[in-house]
């Protein structure tokens, strides 16, 4: 009897413990959709209930000021091709990390989870000068032929090209690393196998090494699109054209002189949140899958 009353009791403590986080997870997300209706007066004396008048105008006005129909789209490109460039990329470099074996593989591969240690923040000026000098580099040369003005050459700084290159080397060594280890525990029978009737690397890799690791790009792809899609500090300093922006950067604007308008505020954040959860609604199964058969394969 005893003992039941204590199963009970842990199971009980281990609801509480999981409803509580729910709570504190769910509410902020609730609290900011229902303020995002309000006008700011109304959000001035009650932060907590419901709007008396729900104000859908502040979405048209944060859209609008935002300019969120270009952000937008630019923050739907650099995702999705950054993320499909970076499974791609540590796919193909895992498959020759952890299968094909010579003296430089060792070298290369410590250089790769080297760059586990070092963060954004720690990059941001390093990147910047090597941009712009590459840029300023590469439009001398085309300047001394004649071709174009130094100044008017932009390859990497201020383009989208140049900020898909950088997302996808930011997320490369933790995707290499992932992707190479995932790749060890496929058999090397299936590729001696292959081998043997004749097929080459490349299409070894293409007809058995990518179809099996899918669940691994899909845990890349749930690590790497959040954090390309909510990216900010890289591409404020590497894009200054408005055109070319993402759409933290639009929601920036509200922080200044719209901070007083806590309405179009709270839509501007909102605006920026439901495409994630869209993503993470729409590929629930895929994701808990992958990320599942990701680790026990890795």
């Amino acid at each position: 009897m005893m003992k039941r009353f204590l199963e009970l009791l842990g199971k009980g403590a281990a609801y509480f413990v999981i409803i509580l986080f729910t709570l504190m997870t769910v509410y902020p997300v609730i609290w900011l959709l229902v303020n995002s209706f309000k006008a700011t007066p109304e959000y001035m004396v009650d932060k907590i209930g419901l709007p008396k008048e729900w104000i859908v105008a502040n979405y048209q006005g944060a859209w609008t000021l935002g300019n969120f129909d270009i952000l937008i789209g630019n923050s739907v490109l650099y995702t999705i091709v950054s993320a499909f460039g970076i499974i791609f990329f540590a796919i193909l470099a895992g498959f020759g990390f952890a299968k094909i074996k010579n003296r430089a593989t060792g070298p290369i591969y410590g250089s790769f989870v080297l760059g586990l240690l070092l963060s954004i923040t720690s990059l941001m000026v390093p990147l910047f000068l090597e941009v712009s000098q590459v840029d300023k580099l590469i439009g001398s040369l085309f300047a001394s032929l004649g071709w174009m003005k130094a100044e008017d050459f932009h390859l990497f700084y201020n383009t989208r090209i140049g900020m898909i290159l950088i997302y996808i080397g930011s997320g490369l060594p933790m995707a290499v690393y992932l992707c190479t280890e995932y790749i060890k525990s496929i058999p090397d029978s299936l590729i001696e196998a292959a081998r043997i009737d004749g097929a080459g690397y490349f299409q070894i890799f293409w007809r058995i090494i990518f179809p099996m690791s899918v669940p691994i790009a899909t845990t890349v792809a749930v690590i790497n699109v959040p954090n390309i899609w909510n990216e900010f500090a890289l591409i404020n300093i590497i894009v200054s054209d408005t055109a070319l922006k993402s759409l933290p950067l639009g929601i920036l604007r509200f922080s200044g002189s719209m901070s007083t308008d806590y309405g179009k505020q709270f839509a501007a954040l909102v605006i920026g949140m439901m495409p994630m959860l869209l993503f993470y609604f729409a590929f629930q199964k895929q994701i808990t899958k992958g990320v599942s058969g990701g680790a026990v394969k890795g």
